[in-house]
């Protein structure tokens, strides 16, 4: 399995490549994320894992589709990212996004908004938000996460998303895609 770490910084993922822009990390690739290419061939590798990156990144919808062109069919994508409503996102001056769970729906099928911002297509695997210890203790982050158990209780992430998230504030949201490539038609 060919794994890539992007933004690897210090802790690169084991048995990935790392690739960053910071010469001073564990990086294989040193490359600006903000600028694409990326100096990967199209379909090259089967796990792409990025944290705490996609918040730094000045251009979301080429980051993603960056990392879809350079995935294979059926590879996966995972991202860790703070919660928006994290109280700690502050802290960091050089984030520049905040995201929610349903940030990344513009890329999976039957979610858009609208459809003609992009070709990528995901398919969501997973996405998980975590809590602070006290409400993860008191089970919140356990009703808010119910829709990984099971499908039909994606509402329980909506409410808590849309009305109680600023009461009990996400720390970071871990998302899983399958990239899904359709292959192309000779005419």
């Amino acid at each position: 399995m060919k794994i890539l770490d992007v933004g690897c910084g210090a802790n690169k993922h084991k048995g990935a490549i790392g690739l960053d822009n910071n010469p001073r990390t564990a990086a294989d690739v040193i490359h600006d994320l903000g600028v694409v290419p990326y100096p990967f061939a199209d379909d090259e590798f089967d796990l792409i894992v990025s944290n705490h990156v996609v918040e730094h990144i000045p251009d979301v919808m080429a980051f993603v589709t960056e990392l879809y062109r350079i995935t294979k069919p059926g590879g996966r994508i995972k991202l860790l990212t703070p919660h928006y409503t994290n109280p700690d996102w502050a802290n960091d001056p050089t984030h520049r996004n905040h995201f929610n769970s349903y940030s990344f729906n513009t890329f999976i099928a039957d979610r858009q908004v609208f459809d003609f911002y992009t070709d990528v297509r995901l398919k969501p695997v997973r996405t998980y938000v975590s809590l602070a210890n006290l409400w993860k203790a008191a089970g919140i982050e356990f009703l808010v996460n119910l829709d990984c158990k099971s499908p039909k209780f994606r509402f329980t992430r909506k409410f808590w998303e849309h009305y109680l998230s600023y009461i009990f504030r996400g720390k970071e949201l871990r998302f899983e895609f399958e990239v899904i490539k359709s292959e192309k038609v000779e005419k």
